[in-house]
């Protein structure tokens, strides 16, 4: 992990970061999973696999100023891609282990509301 990491360049660390705060996020909306509590892990999943490819795009870019200059291309340009495409692997995985986390919290979610309303609390419709 820590050689893939390496590997990814400085793209990682943006991707890292929101993915931690994304899935702190999913774990509070898992733990209290109320109206209007989705928008925040659903925006920082966006901001997770953004910053992903962001580091893929820079490292290709980076990658393809490289091989211009360079004689035999194909090896150096695939290597290349290959490191890059480590921020978007860092970025999908999160993206799923935050995913279940939230779709915990919609599960929960889903058992409240018959119980609220057999309680006579109104209920939120999503239309």
């Amino acid at each position: 992990m820590g050689e893939a990491f390496r590997l990814g360049g400085f793209g990682m660390y943006p991707t890292l970061v929101f993915g931690i705060v994304f899935f702190g996020a999913a774990i509070g909306y898992a733990r209290n999973p109320g109206q209007g509590r989705l928008l925040l892990p659903a925006v920082l999943a966006f901001l997770t696999m953004t910053a992903g490819f962001l580091g893929f795009f820079t490292g290709i870019i980076t990658t393809l100023t490289y091989a211009a200059e360079q004689p035999n291309l194909a090896p150096l340009v695939a290597m290349g891609t290959a490191e890059s495409l480590y921020n978007v692997c860092l970025a999908l995985a999160i993206n799923v282990i935050g995913g279940i986390v939230v779709a915990v919290g919609a599960y929960r979610r889903g058992r409240k509301q018959p119980e609220l309303a057999e309680a006579g609390a109104p209920v939120a419709s999503n239309g």
